[in-house]
């Protein structure tokens, strides 16, 4: 079958041209394109692409030389897609085809608040590839530096899923997004890049390094009321406080009230590229928590969870780990285990990522090893062994423990 659309589609592009000037112009033999015409050769790609070329098809052949007929049909589909994709990356780049990149990208900035990441990783890769192709072309430089632009925030988005679902290779993804921003000139996303690795180095205990990292952010954005140094600054409060750094702590978090402040009203937004109050007292009530100010902790934690909506799964969660953890603090381990238990289980199992596991597995390290005995924590750390996702209440299983 895929020889016989090649085949039409040859002799329909041929048009009143003879096979003999078809076959000089593709350098091939008159005999090669009356049997491909037939359906009776298959094309090889360098015949494809210099018929397609000689007949101005605009890529259309090289399409369908790529569905090969032994593949089924869901291959075919897929092979007659990225061939298409190819002949449209190398024309012309129109601003609504640049409109579109770039809507596609805050798209998925928005979809980081509400959709799991394991949904999103295999959409992301397939715009990347299509992206990628696009600027294998050439493009005016005002064109490119767009589309540079878009590749970095996506790479930046493929560092952040990669994170959350506990992948070491979303620190090569930082990297790309930085040479992205930087070949772009784009001083707030570079800003933006280093203040989500931050996050990373944060979650990897490199503290200090999750400082250096949010401090450069704030520097490079250089007085520029943008994103990334919203981000970083409470970044910066919470590692101070990790370390104890009580009123290096309490600075950075001034610092990131101004920044938000600064804000376009367009930036605070529940997206990946935005930043906004219930983050900031999310954050804040992280750092205080750690500093164990537990009546200013629980005040922020109440007010993030009033604005997040109920389909922000993880930082919702996140607000109630750090509530167990203080609880923790006050010395109500069974209390602790039980509200950490109860948000893991009660998470859809496509949110219960690397990230959350992570998160709860620092309430249990808080608890001294006499205590580790507590009914609840064992419970607590029966669910943590768990994979993410498999072998709670809604999966149909039981919960651990339980029996």
């Amino acid at each position: 079958m895929a020889e016989d659309a090649f085949g039409e589609a040859l002799r329909r592009l041929r048009g009143s041209r003879s096979i003999r000037d078809v076959a000089q112009l593709a350098n091939c033999s008159k005999t090669m394109v009356g049997d491909l015409e037939n359906g009776k050769r298959r094309p090889t790609p360098p015949l494809a692409a210099a018929l397609d070329k000689a007949l101005g098809a605009r890529g259309e052949l090289v399409a369908l030389a790529a569905v090969r007929p032994e593949m089924r049909a869901l291959e075919q589909a897929a092979a007659l897609q990225r061939g298409l994709s190819d002949a449209l990356a190398a024309g012309a780049m129109t601003d609504a085809g640049l409109d579109d990149w770039e809507y596609t990208v805050a798209r998925y900035g928005r979809a980081t608040r509400y959709r799991p990441e394991g949904d999103l990783l295999p959409e992301l890769i397939s715009d990347i590839a299509d992206l990628q192709r696009v600027l294998t072309h050439r493009h005016p430089p005002p064109v490119r530096r767009r589309l540079t632009l878009a590749l970095a925030q996506m790479s930046g988005l493929m560092a952040l899923t990669l994170l959350k679902l506990g992948d070491p290779s979303s620190r090569d993804w930082w990297r790309t997004g930085r040479a992205a921003a930087s070949a772009a000139e784009d001083r707030a996303t570079l800003s933006w890049i280093y203040a989500q690795e931050a996050y990373q180095l944060y979650y990897s205990h490199d503290i200090e390094g999750a400082v250096e990292l949010a401090c450069r952010a704030q520097q490079l954005a250089g007085g520029l009321p943008c994103v990334g140094p919203a981000l970083a600054a409470p970044l910066e409060a919470r590692a101070h406080a990790v370390l104890g750094r009580k009123n290096e702590a309490a600075g950075a978090l001034t610092s990131a009230a101004t920044a938000l402040e600064r804000l376009d009203p367009g930036d605070r937004i529940g997206s990946a590229f935005g930043y906004s109050e219930s983050q900031l007292r999310f954050h804040s009530g992280n750092a205080w928590t750690h500093l164990k100010e537990i009546g200013r902790a629980r005040d922020e934690q109440a007010r993030a969870l009033e604005l997040y909506p109920a389909g922000d799964h993880t930082d919702r969660a996140l607000i109630f780990l750090d509530q167990a953890l203080c609880l923790a603090f006050e010395g109500d381990l069974a209390g602790a285990a039980t509200l950490a238990t109860d948000t893991i289980v009660n998470l859809p199992s496509a949110h219960r990522s690397a990230l959350i596991i992570y998160r709860a597995q620092e309430l249990t390290a808080t608890v001294p090893k006499a205590r580790q005995s507590v009914q609840e924590m064992r419970v607590l750390r029966e669910v943590l062994a768990l994979p993410p996702g498999r072998g709670t209440d809604d999966d149909g299983d039981d919960r651990p423990g339980d029996a």
